[in-house]
């Protein structure tokens, strides 16, 4: 971290991030264990020595009475104004920060977190197991670091727990003389520039991302950093009401993996509204039924692995013949041929229940890594509009892009950037690669006594929701909670309707029940609960158990169906077991599941005829897990073929005045 008196020049000038270079890919996905490896391994003794001495200075804070210790704060706060980066002085930041932290919430971090909070205040990318308390974790290096006057934004993945931890981790901020700001969906400009201003902003990454495009915006094709500068240095108060941000200084990211790189792999785009008219909905509506007299595998081939539609010459050829009566609209080739390729993808790419739902006459799109509603996203050109006709929705106006930019772009444009996350080993490569961090391991505060019981895979979807209830039926009879993870909206409601039919007391949280997420999983660990659950699963949010549940056995995770990446899987399983706490967790699969059906239907086929056996599910499995690896090097491939787009773009616009 730089001297905060040299904080203006990260207004003038955007740190020079490492270019994407030939073979990057092969970095990417390859050079993970040793980035890893060297990130674990390098001064692990010498943080070991800083936080003993934190927490030996931390008890001699103790002895302070309340006056006492508010003057040793304001002392603190003058020298890390000079030596931020002191480790003396970073010492003393933590203790007073962990002693704040005991006197206003009753919470006290532990070394655990310590060495958490060191890791992401140096720039790394911490992985602390689920459950290792890294939301009190990212309170002391953003407030270590806000003493030193620099500003810290603390991004979460919604606005729920943005809200929940600027609410609750508040006072800690405030005992030290600091101020703390929260930006959520519906945060006027008067309130985001509020709060913006202040030493530590809690927000999501997306509504921060869209504030600095926003700001972007207002100086039109003339955004260079300078200009920007020279702007406020003018003292142009019309130029300054209308900016939200004061730069883009600290950031630390709460679910670094997911906010970094899984939602990466679309840009950001911000819209003018456009007239909705009739002709336009008429030829959306004479696209879907082109599309309907298209025949699959004859007139277009569905990519399930990369999600792709493409249309053979045959399908081309059908569209130009129905299309050819059907007026001046759909004259040209390229035009028409996109149109129903667009048709196709609604039809047969997005799924009710599975990507979008349909909730008070809207089409709300469903996020694929976290499960929640999206009700501010639309897709663009024209298949939003589709998928409404489609469903039978009243048509909204199409929008115009104003604005682009990729999540790695802006985040790389940060001063300095440090995350925490569950599940980091697996991508250690690809942030190094793409955002230099180093990714480094944290020990648990307590050895883990989760237990793997294994996986069944079972011939069918229908055999497999029941070998699910008979289990959930046993363990609640046993008084043990059960959590039960699904895919889909769909699938959720579909198992439930199983467990209904056999008397088993249960809750569901999807999509549909995105407003009572805290109350569900808040519950999830009581004794004899089952909660299914879609992979939004509460993240961020504690299971707490009851001494019986404990004595029980715990908590025990059922996945019905693995997600695309191993690391969803691995933060499913992470809800138990939590602090040392007993639990256990299992796989119930089938044959019948997308992930192989859809994705290697041969081998799907071949396991169907072998006969049910340990050996066959491990070999299942092991398909999967091919699968999910698979999935995994095609989005980092993705990925970096979006950043280095973005940054030839870039490079091929720096004459209109772009960086």
């Amino acid at each position: 971290m730089r001297h905060p008196d040299r904080l203006a020049r990260s207004i003038l000038e955007r740190p020079q991030r490492t270019p994407l270079k030939e073979g990057i890919f092969h970095t990417l996905v390859h050079g993970g264990y040793g980035i890893w490896r060297r990130a674990w391994t390098r001064n692990n003794s010498q943080l070991s020595a800083v936080v003993t001495t934190i927490l030996e200075v931390g008890a001699a804070l103790e002895t302070l009475n309340d006056e006492e210790f508010d003057d040793h704060v304001a002392r603190l706060r003058l020298e890390l104004l000079t030596r931020p980066n002191a480790t003396a002085a970073l010492v003393d930041a933590f203790a007073a920060i962990q002693e704040a932290a005991y006197r206003t919430i009753g919470q006290r971090p532990y070394p655990s977190q310590l060495f958490g909070a060191i890791a992401v205040y140096h720039g790394e990318i911490a992985e602390m197991q689920t459950g290792e308390g890294k939301t009190l974790t990212a309170v002391l290096p953003a407030a270590a670091a806000a003493l030193a006057g620099i500003p810290v934004h603390v991004l979460t993945v919604n606005d729920y727990l943005a809200a929940r931890d600027a609410e609750n981790l508040g006072p800690v901020y405030r005992r030290l003389g600091l101020s703390v700001g929260l930006v959520v969906q519906d945060s006027s400009r008067e309130q985001r520039r509020a709060a913006y201003a202040c030493d530590v902003v809690y927000c999501s990454n997306k509504e921060i991302a869209f504030d600095y495009m926003r700001d972007s915006l207002v100086f039109g094709h003339s955004d260079h950093a300078l200009l920007r500068h020279a702007a406020r240095l003018k003292c142009d108060e019309t130029m300054d009401r209308a900016l939200t941000l004061r730069g883009l200084h600290f950031a630390i990211v709460d679910e670094a993996d997911s906010v970094l790189l899984d939602e990466a792999r679309t840009p950001l785009v911000i819209s003018g509204t456009n007239q909705r008219n009739r002709q336009e909905t008429k030829i959306y509506a004479q696209a879907l039924e082109i599309a309907d007299a298209m025949e699959e595998e004859v007139h277009f081939h569905v990519r399930t692995l990369t999600r792709q539609l493409e249309m053979t010459a045959l399908g081309e050829t059908r569209t130009d013949d129905l299309a050819a009566s059907l007026g001046p609209a759909w004259a040209g080739r390229m035009r028409r041929r996109e149109l129903v390729r667009s048709a196709l993808v609604a039809r047969h790419l997005l799924n009710q229940d599975a990507h979008y739902l349909v909730r008070d006459d809207k089409i709300i799109i469903i996020d694929d890594n976290t499960g929640r509603p999206m009700p501010d996203r639309n897709w663009e050109q024209g298949l939003h509009q589709l998928v409404e006709i489609k469903e039978g929705v009243t048509p909204t106006a199409t929008w115009d892009p104003v604005a682009r930019m990729t999540l790695q772009r802006f985040f790389r444009m940060y001063h300095h950037i440090g995350g925490m996350t569950g599940t980091a080993r697996e991508v250690a490569g690809e942030l190094w690669g793409t955002y230099d961090l180093v990714a480094r391991k944290i020990p648990t505060n307590r050895a883990s006594r989760l237990e793997y019981l294994g996986a069944i895979v079972a011939d069918s979807i229908t055999e497999k929701w029941w070998r699910v209830k008979e289990r959930a039926v046993h363990l609640q009879a046993q008084g043990r909670p059960v959590l039960i993870g699904t895919n889909t909206v769909g699938a959720s409601e579909q198992l439930s309707e199983v467990l209904t039919a056999a008397g088993c007391v249960h809750r569901v949280l999807n999509a549909r029940q995105d407003r009572q997420e805290a109350d569900i999983i808040a519950e999830a660990g009581a004794q004899g609960a089952v909660t299914i659950a879609t992979n939004m699963a509460g993240r961020g949010t504690d299971i707490i158990l009851a001494d019986t549940v404990r004595d029980a056995g715990g908590l025990h995770i059922i996945l019905t169906e693995l997600h695309e990446s191993a690391r969803l899987d691995r933060q499913f399983f992470g809800r138990a077991g939590r602090q040392g706490d007993p639990g256990t967790y299992e796989i119930i699969a089938s044959l019948e599941d997308e992930i192989l059906v859809r994705n290697v239907p041969r081998i799907a086929a071949r396991l169907a005829a072998m006969a049910e056996s340990d050996y066959r599910a491990r070999v299942a499995i092991a398909v999967m897990r091919f699968v999910q690896w698979r999935m995994g090097r095609l989005h980092t491939r993705t990925r970096a073929d979006l950043l280095r787009m973005d940054e030839y773009e870039a490079t091929s616009l720096a004459f209109a005045g772009r960086n």
